[in-house]
């Protein structure tokens, strides 16, 4: 007892006070840094947008917060209001660049509320969390993300809209000060001549016109400062496949390339690569909005995956990027979650049809045998070819009508897309087109439709891309998987992989007899889904050909990374475009090796 307190309620707040002396922990550091920024930013976007806000409470206690602006300083208050939202995502993510960039602003406002309304409490404040973030500098390593000259028109179009949205609401929100009452016109007239300096159509009594109008000069600013920033910051490149990663790649491929159908896709040349220290296993990946996305599993022999797997973590925590990897076997997924510690969740299934079993005979395959039928009746043929064995003048032909024929701006596809056709590498891979002599021949003469296959291993094949003329009869593709599939044994081929069905088993289960609400209710949403994204579609045309379904899987860290790696997924496969117009454009980036693979050849060097 200790002057009639129990011994054990001491300890106890002895405890919690060391415990606030000695601060959060430090892997939580970033986040309580990025939430003090992301709460003071709000509070001066608010009181730079709404003149009440400025008297109230709320903004009283805004003025003891680091980068808290005076309730007068408006233009300043939302400029920096904005600046220390961005600032915020980068601490989150652990950006060296944003912590140095907040150690230059906590002082800096430190100064300011000092020099400007005297305010001890928000010096303490600030300077306690400039010690905070400079006692814990080792979490704040991540280096910058892959990122090009480019991403400054992008500022310039989502900022300037920004800016013009948020000038509506500051030349709107002055009840009782505005002199008539000026159109919408009128309005954004006044907004886009503010973000240039100039005075506009719109009046407004005593000195709100002068806040209005450093207001929108400050916008503007903020859009043009931030444009030229990333104009003019150092380039950093996204990884590319390099010469000798690619040959280290096929050389591994034609020693285990068999085991998985997803093997060749890995030579996609838009994607980065990890080798492990053997240099006997491999994981490519490319990063898109933050997420470092692997396809498939990986490569080489399944002994080394672990440690391709943790140079892939390592890469991942040198960024701060979010892994994840979609497509996976269920042997891979064993693996990742074994050696990472992530969770897995089945996404869909992968139709793979073994060429000794396939017949067009009977029942259930007889709609795909009306089909075939009808076409080649209307003068149809079909031939199916290695692309070595093609010459150059059809090759050609051939590339050109896939690119005319794709049905985007972009190339779809990136877990089971090759994205090439006809590369003098890429011999192995078969080629299925349809043929039909016209009347009145297009620019690709004969030429109807061309399937693609990648090589599986030695005797097998997975389907890259399915292009055909939006003129040629319906049934394409259906014909040229069966012409691939009969032509299959004399190419030694056992095994042919079609496309991915996502959630195949939730609609085959969903239409059943017997299914329950909730199964019914998921199998309607993705029916609903499938009017903008091939859900249904694809699972009803692998169906047609009595595959046999390998399940595929998709890795990842948290339940709370899904919403965004899929988000990432849809932009690798193409379904969400967020890329310039194409003459905007830049040719490839220059290839840049990753930090493990420079330090390596470093090593060989000396």
């Amino acid at each position: 007892m200790s002057g009639g307190v129990p011994d054990s309620e001491v300890r106890h707040r002895d405890g919690r006070l060391r415990k606030v002396l000695r601060g959060p922990r430090p892997e939580a550091v970033p986040t309580w840094v990025a939430r003090a920024c992301t709460l003071v930013g709000l509070l001066n976007v608010a009181a730079g947008v709404f003149p009440r806000f400025r008297h109230s409470r709320m903004h009283a206690i805004a003025e003891v917060l680091p980068g808290a602006l005076g309730p007068f300083a408006a233009a300043l208050a939302l400029s920096s209001g904005i600046l220390l939202l961005l600032l915020a995502h980068g601490l989150r993510r652990h950006k060296r660049r944003a912590w140095r960039a907040a150690v230059v602003l906590l002082p800096a406002g430190a100064v300011a509320q000092f020099a400007y309304r005297h305010s001890v409490i928000g010096v303490v404040i600030s300077l306690a969390l400039l010690a905070l973030l400079l006692r814990h500098r080792s979490e704040f390593t991540a280096l910058p993300d892959p990122r090009s000259r480019w991403r400054a028109l992008a500022n310039f179009v989502l900022l300037g809209a920004g800016s013009i949205l948020l000038g509506l609401v500051i030349v709107s929100v002055h009840p009782g000060k505005t002199i008539g009452d000026p159109s919408i016109t009128d309005r954004l007239e006044h907004v886009l001549y503010g973000l240039f300096g100039f005075e506009g159509p719109v009046d407004y009594y005593g000195r709100t016109s002068w806040t209005v109008g450093f207001s929108l000069g400050a916008l503007g600013m903020l859009t043009a400062l931030t444009t030229v920033y990333l104009a003019f910051r150092p380039e950093h490149p996204a990884a590319r496949l390099t010469e000798d990663d690619e040959t280290k790649l096929r050389a591994l491929l034609d020693k285990h390339g068999g085991r998985d159908s997803l093997g060749h896709f890995a030579l996609r040349r838009d994607k980065g690569v990890v080798f492990s220290p053997s240099g006997k296993a491999a994981v490519t990946y490319r990063v898109v909005s933050g997420v470092m996305l692997a396809s498939g599993d990986p490569i080489g022999d399944v002994e080394a995956w672990p440690g391709a797997i943790e140079r892939f973590m390592d890469e991942a925590k040198a960024h701060s990027w979010t892994p994840a990897v979609m497509g996976c076997s269920e042997t891979g997924g064993e693996v990742w979650t074994r050696e990472t510690g992530l969770d897995a969740l089945e996404l869909g299934d992968e139709a793979v049809v073994d060429v000794a079993d396939f017949s067009l005979s009977g029942r259930a395959m007889r709609n795909v045998r009306q089909m075939v039928k009808r076409i080649e009746r209307n003068g149809y043929e079909t031939r199916v070819r290695r692309i070595r064995d093609l010459g150059e003048q059809e090759l050609t032909r051939i590339q050109r009508a896939a690119e005319d024929w794709r049905g985007t701006d972009t190339e779809r596809g990136f877990s089971m897309a090759l994205g090439r056709i006809g590369d003098p590498d890429d011999g192995d891979c078969l080629i299925a087109t349809a043929h039909k002599a016209d009347e009145d021949p297009g620019p690709y003469g004969d030429l109807k439709a061309v399937l693609h296959f990648v090589p599986w291993g030695k005797d097998g094949v997975s389907l890259d891309l399915m292009r055909r003329d939006r003129a040629a009869d319906p049934g394409m593709n259906e014909l040229l998987i069966v012409a691939a599939l009969q032509a299959a044994p004399k190419l030694g081929i056992a095994r042919v992989s079609l496309n991915f069905a996502m959630f195949r088993a939730a609609l085959a289960r969903g239409e059943k007899i017997g299914a329950g609400p909730v199964l019914r209710a998921w199998r309607g949403l993705l029916v609903f889904l499938s009017r903008w994204f091939q859900i249904e579609s694809l699972y009803k045309f692998n169906a047609k050909f009595r595959p046999r379904w390998e399940p595929r899987f998709v890795v990842y860290r948290s339940s709370k990374d899904l919403p965004r790696i899929g988000f990432a997924a849809m932009q690798a496969e193409g379904f969400v475009t967020l890329a310039l117009p194409r003459f905007l454009r830049r040719g490839t980036p220059q290839r840049r090796p990753c930090p493990h693979r420079a330090a390596e050849r470093e090593v060989q060097a000396a």
